[in-house]
């Protein structure tokens, strides 16, 4: 990555379902100080809500264990996010970014947590082992406020 790094921050937390909204509200908090849209907002928190909740559902299925979650700030409003597990992995990407496709499908999942990610990141890469864990990262580039108000034109 060739912008500078500005600003980082590391949490690890167990992968309890209320841990969940811990990790939305600390990515908010944390991007905050760019004054990020109200729409850019909820849309990278839900994609953070999205991978925290497939590590706690698919990933450790009958146990807990550790989540990490990496959020980078980077020149030109650039957000680097991380949320990486050390459970079961991931056998066939390709067919678990397949929307609708679920591995858990009698908990009611609708299978659209990648394609949601997808849909709110600039970029979403996936890598995985199975038996190893699962590395999620979503890059996103936030608008200025400007350019949030009219101006389609990016500042930097």
């Amino acid at each position: 990555m060739k912008e500078k790094l500005l600003n980082e921050m590391t949490l690890r937390f167990p992968s309890l379902s209320e841990n969940e909204r811990f990790a939305r509200l600390a990515v908010s908090g944390f991007i905050s100080s760019l004054d990020p849209a109200l729409d850019e907002l909820s849309e990278i928190k839900t994609a953070v809500s999205e991978a925290v909740t497939n590590c706690i559902v698919h990933a450790y299925r009958d146990r807990v264990g550790e989540i990490t979650m990496q959020v980078r700030i980077y020149e030109g409003q650039l957000i680097y996010i991380r949320i990486k597990d050390k459970g079961c992995g991931i056998e066939d990407i390709p067919l678990a970014r397949t929307p609708l496709y679920t591995t858990a499908p009698d908990e009611e999942r609708a299978g659209l947590g990648f394609a949601i990610m997808e849909s709110f990141t600039d970029r979403l890469r996936v890598s995985s082992r199975a038996g190893g864990g699962t590395a999620v990262t979503m890059l996103r580039t936030l608008r200025t406020r400007k350019a949030a108000n009219g101006d389609k034109s990016k500042e930097g």
